[in-house]
């Protein structure tokens, strides 16, 4: 049985949410669910749920990183020894073997710096990755990183190849899944320094590569792993949900505003509609796993609510389930001695 920690101080409107999706998920998967968190708060949550016969404790975690523990202040609170933080508390559980997998729905600067100080990183890797899934015309695509690092080297463009492919193949299911790398034109040469550096790299690691992606053919789903710096691809994680939203709205307004026609038809596609609007919920997949640290950790939305963080821990056991981490560490590993 697969152990996952939440973070019952992560989301937004916490306690809620983190608690109701748990025990969802504790329910439908035949998870073992630790819950770390303000045992008070958490308690009056879980006494409201059904939790017969399910696995789920809860760990007292009195103090919570928010969006004001920044630079040297944040630092302190991951790195303490004795921290008394959720996020520390619950990797700590990961770092010592009573848990698998950690999931939160709190600050993702927090999430990453943490993990940094409580479980380190693979040996290979320089830097972690953000790496969620984007929904594309075939299916789906791993991108990555969306926001840990702004400013990447080459040397991190081709880690970030390795563990993206090999998150995809295990976790996606996805056999020989095609890398491609972000740029501004397809053809090899074209792109910033930083692409062009990168390329050969990637080219030469012994990863499924494709070749340069615009935007557009991470979308039209021409490969299942795309590659670039946190800067490019939280813009391009942005963008998507702000596009996708405002689809859906439009559409939404149009029927609702329209005419007896528009209305019946508004009512022939509404099947339709609820699988595209299935389809780009990010609520769906609840969170990205933080790829590269020497542990699970998947860091969703901060206006998560229950559904996302079922979806995270689903997202998490099969994680856990088909051994990424130690998969990824094999890769890394080898890319190691080329």
């Amino acid at each position: 049985m697969a152990r996952i920690v939440v973070d019952a101080m992560g989301s937004d409107e916490y306690p809620q949410p983190d608690v109701e999706g748990a025990v969802q998920a504790a329910r439908e998967y035949g998870v073992e669910i630790i819950l770390v968190g303000d045992e008070g708060k958490v308690r009056a949550v879980l006494e409201k749920q059904n939790i017969q016969g399910l696995n789920i404790s809860v760990i007292h975690a009195p103090e919570m990183l928010t969006m004001e523990d920044k630079n040297e202040a944040l630092v302190l609170k991951a790195r303490a020894k004795d921290a008394k933080n959720s996020m520390a508390v619950g990797m700590d559980l990961v770092k010592d073997g009573k848990a698998d997998a950690f999931v939160t729905a709190g600050n993702t600067g927090a999430g990453m710096v943490t993990a940094l100080f409580r479980l380190g990183r693979i040996r290979g890797v320089d830097r972690p990755a953000l790496a969620p899934i984007f929904p594309t015309a075939t299916g789906t695509c791993v991108v990555l990183d969306i926001g840990a690092n702004p400013d990447c080297k080459p040397e991190n463009l081709l880690q970030f190849a390795i563990l993206g492919s090999i998150y995809a193949e295990k976790v996606r299911g996805i056999n020989k899944p095609k890398v491609g790398v972000v740029s501004n034109g397809e053809e090899e040469g074209k792109g910033n320094e930083l692409v062009k550096a990168a390329t050969p790299l990637i080219k030469n690691s012994g990863v499924n590569y494709f070749g340069n992606v615009e935007g557009k053919e991470v979308i039209g789903g021409k490969v299942d792993v795309a590659v670039t710096d946190g800067f490019t691809g939280n813009v391009m994680l942005k963008s998507s949900e702000a596009v996708a939203k405002l689809i859906t709205d439009t559409i939404r307004e149009l029927i609702k505003n329209g005419n007896i026609i528009t209305k019946i038809g508004g009512l022939l596609v509404k099947p339709a509609l609820g699988k595209i609007k299935q389809l780009l919920d990010p609520r769906e997949q609840g969170a990205a796993p933080l790829l590269g640290v020497n542990g699970l950790v998947f860091i969703g939305h901060g206006r998560s609510d229950a559904l996302a963080i079922k979806s995270a821990i689903r997202v998490a056991k099969h994680a856990v389930d088909v051994k990424v981490l130690d998969a990824m560490k094999f890769a890394i590993e080898d890319s190691l001695k080329k």
